[in-house]
């Protein structure tokens, strides 16, 4: 697989990652250990060498899980995880005190068995711990050699600027696919100003950009989908019609509407690399086939043509995690 650096850290990644939540968190029950970290490793073998996960995954499961799978590729991947929750509960509410960073720290890396955090990223903003201060502790961190890079998560843009004065911001992540374009406005023009890369997190719109869920689906009890607002039924069967009209462009491709859709994103810009997860292995060979995928300038005009017209339905967030985007 090629690799892509993301912006001018530095940082080199597969051009495709893989976000590591679902595996113990949010899609319903965790996988089984030894199924998990099998998926893992085949992952490594076709080539992925950018991985996903958090503290809040869990919590801590998830980190543990990667720790223990890329135990024997440490020389060879790259780990982001992230720091920003109260005890590592997104339910109790934010936390980027400076010795809640450092505590955050101290632990991940025993969980995930590293000697040094490849990219430590800020899950979300918190407004009563000035982004200054925040920057300034991972400066520290990295200075100390227990972090190499600094990120954000789904923070706004003057925030962005405010922490990469401070100490130069590596990547950000964020949510961005065919069906939520809004970095499109003011975060992509700000991370290519200022040399930040871009990682987008659901690029397969949380699974329904595959093209398999409709409005009659049924998901697991824990799945977190039950509370999305853009998951509801009604907007679910609105929705169809933005998949339905890629779905005719990916088989004119020959492609998978999800590998068009991850495609879609490589072509965007070069310094974008996205980290659909998954717990099946067909699934992952599809994602990672995306990379094969060239789009001509043709093929992109279509595309924008065909979904651009199409106003996708319900707040990707609900309420009480809405609040804490792009601040």
């Amino acid at each position: 697989m090629e690799t892509r650096k993301l912006g001018k850290s530095g940082l080199e990644v597969s051009s495709i990652g893989f976000g590591c939540m679902g595996m113990s968190f949010g899609y319903g029950p965790p996988m089984e250990r030894r199924e998990a970290v099998a998926l893992i490793h085949a992952a490594v073998d076709r080539g992925v060498t950018f991985f996903d996960t958090a503290e809040a995954y869990g919590p801590f499961s998830n980190e543990e899980l990667l720790g223990e799978a890329l135990a024997p590729y440490r020389d060879k991947v790259v780990v982001a995880t992230k720091f920003g929750w109260k005890g590592g509960r997104p339910a109790d509410g934010v936390d980027s005190r400076p010795e809640r960073i450092r505590q955050v720290a101290e632990e991940s890396i025993k969980r995930l068995r590293v000697e040094a955090i490849d990219l430590f990223y800020q899950h979300r903003v918190d407004l009563e711990v000035p982004i200054e201060d925040v920057a300034g502790t991972v400066k520290d961190l990295i200075r100390e050699g227990k972090v190499k890079h600094f990120g954000l998560s789904e923070a706004g843009v003057q925030t962005i600027r405010r922490a990469h004065a401070v100490q130069p911001v590596a990547a950000l992540q964020s949510e961005y696919s065919l069906w939520w374009r809004n970095p499109e406005n003011e975060i992509l023009p700000t991370l290519e100003e200022l040399g930040i890369g871009f990682v987008p997190f659901s690029p397969l719109g949380k699974g329904f950009l595959a093209g398999k869920i409709d409005e009659g689906t049924a998901f697991e009890a824990s799945d977190f989908r039950n509370s999305v607002p853009r998951f509801a039924p009604e907007a679910r069967k609105a929705n169809r019609a933005l998949v339905a009209e890629f779905e005719a462009i990916a088989g004119r491709k020959g492609v998978t509407p999800a590998q068009l859709a991850l495609a879609w994103l490589l072509a965007q810009k070069p310094w974008i690399a996205p980290i659909p997860g998954t717990t099946k292995l067909h699934r992952l060979e599809e994602n990672l086939g995306a990379a094969d995928v060239a789009l001509s300038a043709d093929d992109l005009r279509e595309i924008e043509a065909a979904t651009s017209g199409v106003e996708v339905q319900g707040a990707r967030y609900p309420e009480q995690l809405q609040q804490y985007v792009g601040r």
